[in-house]
């Protein structure tokens, strides 16, 4: 049984689906067996490797409520502590990064419930979306999003492999966390920008799910 795919996905999908019945096809002229089955073995791979890859299961959060801040990303946990947000919070922040590996889910979802108030494109660079330096200066998108006064901000940053972010929001939008949003395809990072006020409920290293688990709480101001 094929898993429920994202909708983000159905051009990449269309195009190796289409090359991959045509390697299947060219394989058939071909006398030499070995070639032929590397043919097909390409053709296989390629084809299980876009369906598991863009996989969308559902979620339910952990918890619920305008408090909770729920993981935008499937991946682990490569940094928490605080930094300077001059963007949308404009102030000292706490922010929690999570790599996406190739393996993990790829659809991207709200992480609180909210109006969009702030979208904001930057080109860049490529770097591998680990290093630290990736947050400022790789291709990303940055998304704030605000709630009786609770304003939390979260970048979309591609990494090496990545090469499109898709992000359908707009600005006024009102979102409720968990619904999805956007991906970033092949390999990537969100960093997630939460008020110092926050009790932050993960730690370096974890292992996040979208939608699913909880990353911090806030506070009443």
């Amino acid at each position: 049984m094929l898993p429920k795919l994202a909708n983000y996905g159905s051009d990449v999908l269309a195009v190796v689906l289409i090359l991959c019945v045509l390697l299947v096809l060219l394989s058939f002229v071909i006398p030499v067996f070995p070639v032929r089955l590397l043919l097909d073995l390409i053709a296989l791979f390629a084809g299980a490797f876009t369906i598991y890859f863009f996989r969308d299961p559902d979620r339910k959060a952990q918890m619920s409520g305008d408090e909770f801040v729920i993981s935008p990303a499937d991946g682990k946990v490569i940094y928490v502590g605080e930094v300077e947000e001059s963007e949308f919070l404009k102030s000292r922040a706490k922010m929690v990064s999570i790599f996406m590996s190739l393996t993990d889910v790829h659809v991207n979802r709200i992480p609180i419930n909210g109006t969009v108030r702030f979208l904001k494109y930057i080109k860049g660079e490529y770097l591998v979306a680990f290093e630290e330096k990736a947050s400022d200066r790789n291709e990303r998108m940055l998304i704030g999003i605000e709630n009786k006064g609770q304003r939390v901000l979260f970048k979309q940053i591609a990494g090496f492999i990545a090469r499109r972010i898709v992000c359908e929001l707009s600005e006024g939008q009102s979102v409720t966390a968990g619904d999805r949003f956007g991906m970033i395809k092949f390999g990537s990072r969100v960093d997630v920008f939460l008020p110092l006020n926050c009790s932050i409920k993960v730690a370096k290293n974890d292992r996040t799910r979208g939608g699913s688990t909880v990353l911090g709480v806030l506070q009443n101001e």
